[in-house]
């Protein structure tokens, strides 16, 4: 860590009791965006964003989660502009008619669906639907990206980059430059892993400098950033882990730029979960975000595979389930989500709009100028002044 950073975190800590120190951290409802002396006409702002040799016309990735994304919907959002990234570890590489397992999960009740998930995701993984999935996404000329976690992502390297995927997402709650186990099998070096292999891959997910920076020398070409944020996840509850995402992005993003500024090489911050509106994106890329992965919004569309339900990454662990399922409903299609027009009065609709709209009353012409603009500390932001909307649970209401 940069002496700059250390001193500043020490000046920030407070006792909370003993010779026990903490540090105040905030959340994207704590903050608040502020306009300067210049603005903008709404086409003179530009919201692409660049992974590798591929351009995306928008920096909102749909993360790797079964109710968001299959085969068929990562190729729609490709063909919106955008980036989908499909869970290898998932239902799509166990089962081939994987339909009637998904209305299995829809439609258990509350009390059975921690068993059903753990029951349905012992099927094992299957080589050959992992390349058929992959082609799938192939065959239609879209970008296509996966995720496994470290535990496998030596054991299907070749095959993955073999048969033709681009982006190589290694994930889990909390992803080490290093794991140790006393099964050899389970060691993971990051470093080797990433020179061994010939296309870009995304790391995450950590919450501080120190693990961005690491990440970042070991030659990811990106970092998920975000512990526990997720409207499905509960690891902030059955772990006691996660830091709040404004101050958890703001921090990786001064590595990032202290690491480009040492070796001229360009990782991206790409914030992961606890984004439902296009205000909460906005202050994602305003606290340093190059992109924002989210998974709830998505799984709200009538292409989403969830049928109107959401569930975490980890819900189907047979040990220690850190996930749930949750009914998002659906409210309109992956163009309304996106591009638009919007349908509600919420922010949940148009997204890229929503960034545009706000980067060009900011005066940000791009992303890494919309890096830049001024932050402030406004608890109050999301109640002042909103008490019909409240009461009568509208917009912000709701």
């Amino acid at each position: 860590m940069s002496l700059l950073n250390e001193e500043k975190i020490n000046q920030e800590r407070v006792t909370i009791g003993g010779k026990k120190q903490a540090r105040k951290t905030y959340g994207f409802d704590e903050i608040s965006l502020v306009p300067g002396k210049i603005t903008l006409d709404i086409d003179l702002c530009d919201t692409s964003f660049i992974l590798g040799k591929h351009k995306f016309d928008f920096p909102i990735i749909a993360s790797a989660m079964d109710s968001v994304v299959s085969s068929y919907t990562a190729v729609e959002i490709n063909k919106l502009g955008g980036l989908a990234v499909l869970n290898l570890q998932g239902l799509y590489t166990r089962y081939e008619n994987y339909d009637e397992v998904l209305n299995k999960i829809t439609n258990v009740d509350n009390d059975s669906f921690v068993p059903l998930m753990q029951d349905i995701y012992k099927e094992p993984i299957k080589e050959e639907l992992i390349k058929k999935r992959i082609q799938e996404i192939k065959s239609h000329n879209a970008i296509c990206a996966v995720s496994v976690t470290p535990n496998v992502a030596n054991a299907y390297a070749k095959l993955i980059q073999d048969s033709g995927a681009d982006i190589f997402v290694v994930q889990s709650t909390v992803v080490s430059i290093e794991h140790k186990s006393n099964d050899k099998t389970n060691c993971f070096d990051l470093k080797t892993f990433i020179e061994n292999t010939k296309i870009p891959v995304v790391v995450g997910n950590c919450v501080t400098y120190d693990v961005a920076l690491e990440h970042m020398k070991a030659g990811a070409s990106a970092v998920l950033v975000g512990i526990g944020p997720g409207a499905a996840c509960t690891s902030r509850g059955v772990l006691g882990i996660g830091v709040p995402m404004a101050t958890s992005i703001a921090d990786c993003a001064q590595a990032r730029d202290e690491y480009f500024s040492k070796t001229g090489r360009y990782v991206h911050i790409i914030g992961d979960g606890g984004m439902s509106v296009g205000g909460d994106i906005c202050k994602a890329i305003a606290c340093g975000a190059d992109a924002v992965m989210i998974g709830s919004p998505f799984a709200k569309t009538k292409e989403a595979p969830g049928n109107g339900y959401h569930w975490g990454m980890a819900t189907p662990s047979p040990v220690l389930p850190r996930g749930t399922r949750i009914k998002v409903g659906t409210l309109g299609t992956l163009k309304e989500l996106l591009l638009g027009p919007a349908r509600f009065d919420d922010g949940s609709q148009n997204l890229v709009g929503a960034l545009k709209t706000s980067m060009s009353t900011l005066g940000a012409q791009n992303i890494k100028e919309m890096q830049q603009v001024d932050i402030v500390i406004a608890p109050s932001i999301l109640t002042e002044g909103k008490v019909f909307q409240k009461a009568q649970k509208l917009g912000m209401g709701k």
